[in-house]
Order: structure tokens, then sequence, then C-alpha cells
């Protein structure tokens, strides 16, 4: 597993206090729920840290739990402290930072950029995969509206980067163009053994995404009618762990009701230990408020779904792309920590449903968008081959999540 050291810089203050041997921050982090919180990750901003240590340009620090064992800790690009918690049910944990050289740490969160793979971002972490389309993809005229996702599991270390190479390969790709002109048979075994959409062991892309909001993509509407954002044109990948995955996109100009050269920016983040990313969407030059939605799509009319507005949350039990039942169940679902003002299933007409490749609708969470504001939402997945086995299991999961969103842990230093 790679492992990244953390070193940062801080604006010098003197480098006689920074030797200062006493000098620590103590961290009490609560609960107010009667849930435990396991391993949730803990912002501080880096510049209370230096004010507090009196940290001198050259300093390191290391974050310690109530035993002084290192945590692994990261710096962010909006120059945050986080460091995983744990805090039990309606109780307090109290964590240490101060001067000293961090161990090194594995890298759980993070991401690539593949033009070779017409453009996609793609990240993960501990527990699963995702990617996002990227203008190549457009290029071709193919229409990737909605985030894919890759399943993972037996592994907790990266797999992605592998998984593109193999999938990418350009001497078995040769040798594949090959055989199919005298072997079909060897040249269709040697397609499936490079193959990401086949289980090798670690997880594999078996969701179908099409045309539609695919796995979480938030998307303005026009009436009943929800305007679809195409690739992304622009990326930036903000943090690359070892804890945090962050990317900003930025899409391609839209007309908007009356409103010309309308904007979306997306920032995305995927933690360690979180089955969802948050993402944070802005809309620049919307002149009017205007709803707002994020939306699961549904592969079966009557699947299993869930659209609960009050308690903030949507999922969906998707049947992959086999539907044989061979790659097992995908959990998808969002949750939200501002109030919902709807959630429900919305199933497409026959023109629509060929339209949208197929799909048969969308589960979708619907509330308002005001110019100038952000919107914020969590959405990811999970795979019945690993952690989480059945649909209760997972609703459990996001019920919980969504009352950890809308009840923080508290931070005092």
């Amino acid at each position: 597993m790679r492992k990244i050291f953390i070193l940062f810089a801080v604006v010098l203050i003197g480098f006689a206090s920074c030797t200062d041997s006493g000098q620590s921050m103590t961290i009490t982090v609560t609960n107010p729920l009667a849930l435990e919180r396991v391993g949730e990750m803990v912002e501080v901003p880096m510049s209370d840290v230096v004010a507090k240590l009196k940290l001198a340009d050259t300093a390191q620090i290391v974050v310690l739990d109530v035993d002084g064992q290192q945590v692994p800790y990261q710096v962010t690009y909006d120059e945050k402290v986080v460091f995983p918690a744990t805090v039990e049910a309606n109780g307090t944990a109290v964590y240490t930072i101060q001067p000293g050289t961090p161990a090194p740490f594995d890298v759980v969160a993070c991401g690539k950029y593949y033009p070779e793979r017409l453009d996609d971002v793609a990240w993960e972490n501990d527990l699963g995969g995702f990617r996002a389309y990227g203008p190549a993809l457009q290029a071709r005229g193919e229409r990737g509206f909605g985030y894919d996702l890759f399943t993972k599991y037996n592994t907790t270390e990266p797999i992605l980067e592998s998984l593109y190479a193999e999938e990418l390969n350009p001497e078995k790709r040769a040798k594949i163009a090959e055989l199919k002109k005298t072997d079909p048979e060897a040249a269709s075994e040697l397609q499936k053994a490079i193959s990401y959409h086949i289980d090798h062991g670690y997880g594999m892309d078996c969701y179908a995404v099409g045309p539609t909001l695919g796995a979480g993509v938030a998307a303005l509407m026009a009436g009943d009618t929800i305007i679809y954002p195409y690739c992304y044109r622009a990326q930036e990948i903000l943090d690359n762990g070892p804890l945090r995955f962050t990317v900003k996109l930025e899409f391609n100009p839209l007309v908007v009701r009356r409103d010309s050269n309308v904007v979306e920016t997306r920032v995305i983040s995927l933690d360690a230990g979180s089955y969802l990313n948050k993402t944070i969407v802005s809309y620049t030059n919307l002149k009017e408020a205007m709803p707002v939605t994020t939306g699961l799509v549904l592969r079966e009319p009557d699947g299993a779904t869930v659209a609960d507005a009050a308690n903030g949350y949507i999922t969906y039990v998707d049947p992959t792309t086999d539907r044989s039942g061979a790659n097992g169940k995908i959990f998808v679902g969002a949750a939200f920590p501002a109030q919902v003002k709807e959630a429900k299933v919305v199933l497409f007409s026959e023109m629509e449903k060929k339209e949208r490749g197929g799909a048969d609708g969308h589960v979708l969470a619907i509330s308002e968008y005001e110019p100038g504001s952000e919107y914020t939402y969590y959405w990811g997945s999970a795979w019945d081959k690993a952690a989480i086995k059945t649909p209760d299991a997972w609703n459990k999961y996001m019920a919980e999540y969504a009352q950890k969103l809308r009840t923080p842990l508290a931070v005092v230093y």
C-alpha cells in the first residue's frame, strides 16, 4: 500500500517558540446523538493550530488519541486538519495536536484524471470507487450525465489505477484486435481477463449509468423536467489522500429559462471510511430560484426504494448489469443535511424510457436552489458482496448518516 508523509509549511512566527516541548492543543469531540460515531472526520482550521502551537514554517505536527497513539491526519487544500474520530453514543473523546514527526500513513482515499480513458476522473476509498465522465466522452456523442461507480471488496487498498491500467493496456488490446481475426474465442477470453467489468477478486464496474442521473448527480429542474448536465469541461484535483480526495469540476454554460451562460461547479470529496461522497453544487449567472434534484436511476419499475423527505435520504437496490444475480446487488443512496422539499419515485413514459437507454425512472429528492447559494448533499453506494449485505442494513446506514449530518459532532479546543 502507498504511504504518505505529512509535511506542511506555516507562517514563520519564531523558531524558538516552535521548539517549546510543552506546547499542545486539546481537541474535545462531543457526540450529541444516541449513535456511536466511528471514524467520522473532524476538521480543525490549520490557522487555529498554528496560532495555538506557535508553529514555525518548518514545523510538523502529530495528532494523538487519548492513549497517546498517533492518529492519521491530512491537511486539506482549504487548510483544515482532518482526522478520524470515534466517539461513543452521547459521549466525548479527547485528541491532542502537538509538534512532532508524523508516522507514514496508508493512502486510503485517492483518485486520478484518466485522459487515456476519455477524460474520466475516478476516485476511491477503502469501501468503493466512483467516476465522473469528461469532455472526450461527450465529444464522441455519448450521453454520460450521471456518476458511475466501482464495487470493491477483499481489500482496503487503492485498486482503480491497476484496474484502468489493465483495461487500457495497449499491448493486450492490440493482441485482442489481432486474435479477433483468427481466434475470436481467445480474443474474448483475453478481453475478459483485462476488463474491469469482470470481477477478478477485488471489485468491478457492474453499474449501468446511461443518459440518466446515475448514482446521484444533482440537476436543476424546469417545472417537472430535469435539465440534465453533460460531462464536465474542466477538472482540478484538490486533495489526493491519505484520508480525503477532493475534485473540482466545472461544466459548460447552459441556457436555463431566461438565464444564459449558467455555469455549474461541483466540489466532490470522499473521506476514508465513508460510503458517501460530499458534493457542493453552485450555479453562477442564475438569476431566479429553481428546484434542484438529486437522482438515483431505476433499472426496474417496481424496485426496492426509499424516498424519505422528512428524514433526509433516498435509496435504491440496483440489480447491476447482470440480471442473473451473479454480480449481486448494489445499494445506492443520497443523504441531505438540509430539509428536503419532496422525495419520490418518478417513472419514465415509454417514450422517455427509450430516450434514457431503457432505464425505468429515478428516485428523486427535490429541494430549492437560491441564486448565489450552495447546494450540499451526500451520495454513494455499497455492495452486498462486501460488508453491507441487505437492503435493511443499507437503509439503516443511510438513515443514521442523515441523522449525523443534521446533528454534527461538536468540536471544542
